[in-house]
């Protein structure tokens, strides 16, 4: 079903705007998911698994841009294919 052997290794750090230097077109081409101390998260913008953190989109908050601010929630993250 999933083919490992195509699918390349997921970074430490990874970030979904494409203008981050974290940002890795060839990840997103896969579907990835990520856990945050073992709960499933579908709403992470970036996140960093040695410093043990993710970023999430505030619900109300935005930026002088109109992009909603960014919080960050620590714990044990894992990130993997689905």
């Amino acid at each position: 079903m999933n083919d490992t052997t195509s699918q390349p290794e997921l970074p430490d750090r990874l970030s979904v705007n494409p203008k981050s230097k974290h940002h890795v077109a060839a990840i997103f081409e896969h579907n990835i998911g990520i856990r945050l101390n073992d709960k499933e998260r579908n709403d992470v913008e970036e996140y960093c698994i040695s410093e043990g953190w993710v970023k999430i989109p505030s619900p109300k908050a935005l930026d002088r841009r109109g992009q909603p601010l960014l919080v960050k929630l620590k714990g044990t993250v894992e990130a993997f294919y689905k």
